[in-house]
């Protein structure tokens, strides 16, 4: 019956409808009381026009013993498609009349409507249930169909009565928010939902209100905004930070360091530990290191050295002492000192997480000093010390990567064939793409010649020597033209050229690549950071909307799609997204 039920669905999808209709008659025949099948046999003596046939089903069914008011929305459409709209009409009102009777069915009769896209109607069947019976709750329903309708103001209301019956809704109404709302504080959408909250704001002030102004505020890029309302929420509730850190993390993310540093100042001055006092310290650093020219590293130093005084440099502080020692190595290039610290802390008493986390900053410093096989034993260990987090698989990957910048190309692919099925997406997602460029580039060159110079490059751009990487990048660009690896030299390197302000360069590498390999894995990524460099820096907005367009109708699958759109519309001054 199984195989059956497949191979009716297969030829029905197929458009081989009267194979189709002979499965499911048999298979309706043999479970008289299986829905699915009936509707199947419904659809399919549509497809072939029998519109007499699916009639005389639907009615046998409503005369039957089993009460489905559905059905009469089921009949109605079947009226439609034979253009018979009053009697199609008729079947449908007959269908909303039956809730009065039947209360219990208004969920299958609505979405019965919103099946055929008859979207007033499955509102009237929602809205008519909640005035019949007040405790019935269909405003989740309402919201995504006003949303489909265009009716923006009457979904966003929706949603928000929703979430002051259930704050847990939160979540699910935000996300459908995005849909809709853009970066742009002027797009139609937005304003709508700003004048909305502040109106319910006024006339009663809840902190859900707040909660989403500054939601809001966020999508907009306005944190300034959002902090007012995160301030509000905080003078209301006397003690929760959280609200103020998220904000604090999403500007620094942002880059928007003349907005995050008030936030976390007013983190610091109302912090009740000293423990939370201190992560306020951490985020300023976090923005020095930053902000502060290489000409005045001496002044962050210090401030490191003077949090070290006041609150120690125990086991309490071990985050702090690895951004200081990252800071050291990265930026001082005193990695001998760097590494030196880090051994010292990692054999103070600590929690096996704490080791693992100063193991982790102390073989990345070792691997930026090329001193691999160290590195390699730190992250061994960490595999070992924290096997259930997420922090070990982090760890096999950075024992790939060093095993990749070796030359150790069979070794790191060992480790990222393991870490292609990693319960962390990001790292799996690392490791595949890692994973095919090894693999990819070994094919065609068994001495991999040109793999050992691209991860060479690699490393120099780990280092931070962005224009010695460049340097090699180009003799690859030269050497190798037209083998394998060019697409992702040329990628590579375009993104160096962006990190040291060289936008017309990266222009012409990311232009050379889609020219030449629009085919290629890479092509969406060029098509992605080219739009997104003529939007950011070039000022060629209308070079920017035609590649986010191409993106959207040449690589619907692409990881970029969804932003790729979003900006578009934007781009093209869209009113609502």
């Amino acid at each position: 019956m199984a195989q059956s039920d497949l191979l009716a669905k297969n030829y029905f999808e197929q458009g081989e409808f009267e194979k189709a209709l002979t499965l499911y008659e048999k298979l309706y025949e043999k479970n008289p009381v299986r829905l699915d099948y009936f509707m199947a046999l419904v659809e399919t003596n549509q497809q072939l026009e029998d519109f007499v046939t699916a009639e005389k089903l639907l009615r046998d069914q409503i005369n039957g013993r089993r009460i489905m008011p559905q059905l009469y929305v089921d009949l109605g459409y079947n009226f439609s498609l034979q253009n018979k709209d009053i009697e199609a009409i008729e079947n449908y009102k007959k269908a909303i009349d039956m809730i009065n009777e039947y209360p219990n069915y208004v969920y299958n009769v609505g979405k019965a409507f919103e099946s055929y896209s008859l979207l007033e109607y499955a509102a009237t069947v929602y809205e008519n249930a909640m005035v019949i019976n007040p405790a019935l709750d269909y405003n989740i329903q309402l919201a995504r169909i006003y949303g489909e309708q265009g009716k923006v103001e009457e979904m966003f209301v929706k949603y928000i009565d929703l979430i002051e019956k259930n704050p847990s809704g939160k979540n699910i109404a935000q996300h459908n928010f995005s849909m809709y709302v853009t970066n742009d504080p002027s797009n139609e959408a937005n304003i709508i939902l700003r004048k909305t909250l502040l109106q319910k704001l006024q006339k009663n002030p809840s902190i859900l209100y707040n909660e989403l102004l500054s939601w809001l505020f966020i999508q907009q890029k306005e944190y300034k905004k959002a902090f007012v309302q995160e301030k509000a929420i905080y003078k209301r509730t006397g003690d929760n930070l959280r609200g103020l850190g998220d904000l604090a993390l999403i500007a620094i993310a942002d880059d928007d360091y003349e907005n995050a540093v008030p936030v976390v100042e007013f983190i610091i001055d109302n912090s009740a530990t000293p423990e939370a006092k201190l992560q306020g310290y951490q985020y300023l650093l976090q923005i020095a290191l930053k902000t502060t020219p290489e000409k005045e590293y001496a002044s962050v130093k210090k401030q490191f050295e003077d949090l070290f005084e006041t609150y120690g440099d125990g086991a309490e502080t071990y985050l702090l002492q690895i951004d200081y020692n990252h800071f050291l190595a990265f930026k001082m290039g005193e990695k001998e000192i760097a590494i030196s610290n880090l051994k010292k802390l990692s054999k103070s008493r600590l929690t096996s997480y704490q080791e693992a986390r100063i193991k982790m900053e102390l073989g990345d410093i070792l691997v930026f000093d090329e001193k691999f096989n160290e590195a390699l034993i730190y992250y061994s260990q960490i595999q070992r010390k924290v096997q259930s987090d997420v922090l070990a698989q982090e760890a096999r990957f950075k024992v790939a990567q060093t095993s990749y910048f070796k030359g150790d190309f069979e070794w790191a692919q060992v480790q990222l064939d393991v870490l292609r099925k990693s319960a962390s997406q990001l790292i799996a997602n690392d490791a595949m793409e890692l994973s095919l460029m090894i693999r990819d580039n070994s094919l065609e060159d068994s001495t991999q010649t040109a793999l050992k110079k691209y991860a060479r490059a690699d490393l120099l751009s780990f280092q931070n020597k962005n224009i010695e990487a460049i340097a090699v990048l180009d003799e690859i660009i030269i050497n190798h033209k037209g083998e394998s690896i060019e697409d992702e030299a040329l990628l590579k390197q375009g993104e160096l050229y962006e990190k040291t302000e060289q936008y017309e360069k990266a222009e012409a590498d990311y232009l050379k690549l889609i020219e030449f390999y629009n085919d290629d894995i890479l092509s969406d990524d060029a098509h992605f950071r080219l739009a997104e460099l003529y939007e950011n820096h070039l000022n060629e907005p209308d070079k920017a909307k035609d590649l986010y367009e191409k993106l959207i109708y040449n690589f619907a699958d692409s990881i970029y799609f969804v932003e790729a759109r979003k900006r578009y519309r934007m781009l093209r001054g869209d009113a609502i997204n």
